[in-house]
């Protein structure tokens, strides 16, 4: 099997960061047009069975994770008490608190998957549970996270289907012919394409 180009695994993470943040930039434009009481209702057929306390689970387990890998980077011990993450279970009372939350968090992530190579990513990150010591490469704990992420964004996305708001498109992932299609996300975020493939590949 033919070697990969120099860092092409840590530059693949970075892009998976980008479109995490490009996602709940989406997600969340959409789930803000929701009223305060459809963002709490707690009627709907989910794993956490409303818009809002899914959102603030995905951006709990995000700190959580991101606690663990800047932990690492940094030389200091695991996290005393994972289950502080979560508690409460939605800390976050409103749309407009989540998406301040989501976005100081996927810019974290972004910064940190910028500075990953390819030789650092088989570094262990050690994880506290209640009932046993985690431990998982770098690359498998970011892998996993993208995961989790893209998972419970589906399910918000299925439960806007059942309200007045429109879900957003979220299965996009930089094809090179969609430049215009999400130019204006971009600039609200304040990308420009050549951040996402730097040497236009």
């Amino acid at each position: 099997m033919a070697a990969l180009p120099s860092d092409m695994l840590s530059r693949y993470l970075l892009a998976q960061a980008r479109n995490n943040a490009w996602s709940d930039h989406r997600l969340l434009r959409a789930c803000s047009a929701l009223s305060q009481p459809e963002f709490e209702d707690m009627t709907r057929t989910n794993f956490f069975p409303g818009v809002g306390a899914t959102l603030n689970h995905i951006v709990t387990v995000q700190q959580f994770y991101m606690d663990a890998l800047l932990r690492e980077r940094d030389g200091e011990p695991p996290h005393p008490d994972y289950q502080s993450f979560f508690r409460p279970p939605a800390p976050y009372a409103t749309c407009a608190e989540v998406w301040r939350a989501q976005k100081a968090s996927d810019i974290e992530l972004i910064g940190y998957c910028a500075a990953l190579t390819d030789a650092t990513l088989d570094r262990p990150v050690t994880i506290l549970r209640t009932d046993r010591v985690q431990v998982d490469t770098r690359q498998r704990l970011l892998a996993h996270l993208f995961q989790h992420q893209v998972h419970h964004r589906g399910q918000i996305h299925a439960m806007l289907a059942g309200t007045r708001v429109a879900p957003p498109q979220l299965d996009e992932f930089y094809a090179s012919g969609e430049a215009d299609l999400r130019a204006e996300d971009f600039a609200e975020l304040g990308w420009r394409e050549e951040d996402i493939w730097p040497d236009g590949r």
